[in-house]
């Protein structure tokens, strides 16, 4: 028997909330979306028109469900992540970008204003995320990323080639990044590990999910290696130049005061994010 797109997506939000998924209702649109290769407005107009699940869909769709109930994380299920106007390809082995995380775009992109061909580099890019919103966002900047993980690398190279936006991808430590670069770059942006050892996510999809390697910063308050990634921010940045980065929001106050103690910052203020958390800290370097 064939049902109706409404009654199947009532149904699969039914089967999504009593597991316990945040936002059932979605996910299960999201879904069917992605097994029907349809955007979400059309699966909507065709639910309002009381249309049928094609035939052949129920089996991919319910296996879809039933790992989605398990927490399998919604962006590993499709392949893709949204993300400042970006569709991202993420899977396992690679942090799925989150939509604060689009506020270090925004203020990268409020710290070139002024400037003609600037020069911007993301440490700890991860899928690229960061890099490539800022590309996109400003086609006439230089624009350069690392990562640690040869498994994110990956991800970070088809996003790049599947966007046609020019970043200059490398594979390899933070800290030791883009030595011929150093003092030409006008803006850092980095999402680095930051949660402390005692801080285990409490989101599934987080905590059995995300690599361990871009969650867990080191340290007792989590931040040895985002002050080692603030380390090389310092010597690739012009004098005047801005380090922006992305914190827990229990380190809103420890991570601009920890920068402060480094002594080659003139300033560190932190920036909310769009729930009112404590999310970046923007760091001037010493002139």
């Amino acid at each position: 028997m064939t049902f109706t797109l409404d009654r199947v997506l009532r149904s699969a939000a039914a089967q999504l909330g009593d597991a316990g998924v945040p936002s059932p209702a979605v996910d299960a649109e999201v879904l069917l979306a992605h097994v029907l290769g349809v955007d979400l407005p059309d699966l909507r107009r065709s639910r309002l028109m009381g249309e049928l699940l094609p035939e052949g869909a129920d089996t991919a769709y319910q296996d879809l469900l039933v790992r989605r109930a398990t927490r399998v994380p919604l962006q590993h299920l499709t392949g893709t992540a949204s993300f400042a106007g970006l569709d991202l390809q993420v899977g396992p082995g690679v942090f799925v970008p989150r939509p604060e995380t689009e506020l270090l775009v925004e203020l990268a992109v409020a710290a070139l204003e002024d400037l003609d061909a600037p020069t911007v580099v993301d440490l700890c890019t991860g899928s690229g995320a960061v890099a490539l919103g800022v590309a996109r966002r400003r086609p006439d900047a230089r624009v350069g990323a690392v990562e640690l993980s040869p498994d994110a690398h990956r991800y970070a190279v088809a996003n790049v080639s599947r966007s046609g936006l020019a970043v200059d991808l490398r594979l390899g430590p933070a800290q030791e990044a883009f030595g011929d670069w150093l003092g030409q770059v006008d803006v850092v942006t980095s999402n680095p590990p930051y949660i402390p050892p005692g801080m285990v996510p409490v989101d599934v999809e987080v905590r059995e999910h995300d690599p361990e390697l871009a969650l867990y910063g080191g340290g007792e308050d989590g931040l040895d290696v985002p002050r080692e990634v603030a380390a090389r921010a310092a010597e690739l940045l012009r004098p005047g130049g801005v380090l922006l980065m992305e914190h827990a929001d229990v380190q809103g106050v420890t991570l601009p005061a920890t920068l402060m103690a480094a002594g080659c910052w003139a300033s560190a203020d932190d920036h909310r994010d769009l729930a009112g958390l404590p999310r970046v800290t923007r760091a001037v370097r010493t002139r």
